[in-house]
């Protein structure tokens, strides 16, 4: 016997030996059979398919959503099989072969992955709260009405709330970019930035006022809504409400008594005072946060918040031209910014939903379409009642807050020039009309609003439509 001999299965030899017999002493002749050969059948060296059948049945729940045989043998060699049990145990020469043959028999299941917490589940006390929070200093106006007069006042007091809307909306932008690197740099920011915006709402009451007693009104307005700013970036909601507890109790008891000048005057002056002191408590707390290291503490440049102020401008004008007409209807639009806020949290979590569950881009962006039909359509839906309610005209306001929730929506992603252009578009044409033309018609400010709504869905389902915004 000379020579190699293949044993493996599909051998040259197929699992067969021959031995060829040999006799050297001498015989008589006979005749031989023509086969003078001796065959022996070895034993089957193949795979176990018993043992295969079993192991795959054991593993079948985490074979079958593999998506390539290697996975699979990651999971057998995760289980601790060795190469001999492999060959001994199951027949096959490595792992690799043993994971292609489970591979094959387990038919391929796509279990739907696991449910995880949302990650922007809102917090609905403290979108409530905000929404609350938003509209009490109004009671300060109605504490102090028998103080002022609205035909010779309300200008200055109007221009000051303005630019403080304007410098909060870039301000606040500019304290989260900060607040990245932490609380002590967003305190910072605040701290600088809160009194520098008081103070330009102030100088452009005074000259609105023409330097007249109002400015000192529009003063402790513009320290209030600078105060109130820094509460709120900081997430100081209750300290804030519990410093307005003055205005509410001196608004509550109105309709049953009459507090006479001092208290009309004091308590609104000593809602102003809580809130300064709170606003120093919470810039002390966060002044005491631990510094940003290295490049992390870098200042961004102003222009990024630059269209978030424009932004701010924009919509304080366009609420300004509503108020005109239904001055009711705005403090309705006030509160709901805490609804708002809260459907701006839902967007989010139900886009990320949606990225679960869409299987190619364009099934993404229509399910996209749907979210934010759904988000818009509950917002405005919240202020019919509203407008039926104080008799307002329902185009002008719902299309003014789909307007406002759909720019702050693409804000909410870091966009901020598209919802600022075409406000800004919205607010100068809406206002020259108003207030420069020679025929002035109730349709303006829907036009407007409506077109700048439609501006502005269509700029959200270009931008939010794609998987990336979300991942």
């Amino acid at each position: 016997m000379s020579g190699p001999m293949a044993l493996e299965p599909g051998g040259t030899e197929q699992d067969t030996l021959a031995l060829r017999l040999a006799d050297t002493r001498r015989r008589v002749p006979r005749r031989l059979p023509a086969d003078a050969t001796l065959t022996l059948r070895l034993p089957g060296f193949g795979p176990n398919e018993e043992e295969v059948s079993r192991l795959a049945a054991e593993l079948a729940d985490r074979v079958g959503p593999a998506v390539h045989p290697y996975e699979v043998a990651a999971l057998l060699e995760a289980d601790g099989l060795s190469a001999d049990m492999i060959r001994q145990r199951y027949g096959h020469p490595n792992i690799f072969s043993l994971a292609a043959a489970l591979y094959e028999r387990v038919p391929r299941v796509f279990p739907e992955p696991a449910a995880t917490p949302d990650p922007w589940r809102p917090d609905h006390v403290r979108c409530l709260l905000r929404g609350v929070l938003f509209a009490l200093p109004g009671l300060a106006y109605l504490l102090t009405a028998p103080l002022w007069h609205p035909g010779r006042h309300a200008a200055a007091l109007i221009v000051a709330g303005i630019i403080s809307w304007a410098w909060g909306q870039a301000l606040g932008h500019r304290a989260y970019l900060r607040m990245v690197a932490g609380q002590r740099e967003a305190g910072r920011t605040l701290l600088v930035g809160a009194p520098a915006g008081a103070a330009v709402a102030t100088a452009g009451a005074a000259l609105a006022a023409w330097g007249g007693p109002v400015t000192w009104a529009a003063a402790a307005q513009s320290l209030y809504l600078a105060a109130a700013g820094v509460l709120l970036v900081l997430g100081r909601e209750r300290l804030l409400l519990a410093a307005l507890t003055p205005l509410i109790a001196g608004a509550a008891v109105l309709p049953w008594w009459e507090p006479g000048p001092l208290l009309r005057t004091g308590l609104p002056a000593l809602a102003l005072a809580a809130t300064l002191a709170a606003a120093g408590r919470a810039l002390r707390a966060a002044h005491t946060a631990p510094a940003a290291a290295g490049a992390a503490g870098a200042r961004p440049p102003l222009r990024r918040s630059l269209p978030y102020g424009l932004f701010g401008l924009a919509a304080a004008v366009l609420v300004l031209l509503e108020g005109r007409q239904a001055p009711y209807a705005v403090i309705a639009l006030t509160v709901s910014m805490g609804p708002a806020e809260w459907l701006l949290y839902r967007f989010r979590g139900l886009s990320v939903t949606a990225l679960g569950a869409a299987a190619t881009p364009l099934g993404f962006l229509l399910r996209s379409a749907g979210v934010l039909g759904l988000c818009l359509f509950s917002y405005v839906l919240l202020l019919l009642p509203v407008a039926l309610l104080t008799g307002a005209a329902p185009a002008a306001l719902l299309l003014l807050a789909a307007t406002l929730w759909t720019a702050l929506l693409l804000q909410a992603f870091g966009v901020g020039w598209p919802p600022a252009v075409v406000c800004l578009a919205a607010a100068a044409a809406a206002g020259l009309v108003t207030f420069l033309a020679p025929i002035r018609g109730p349709l303006i400010l829907p036009l407007c609003c409506g077109a700048a709504a439609l501006c502005l869905a269509g700029c959200a389902l270009w931008i939010l439509g794609r998987p990336a915004r979300h991942a």
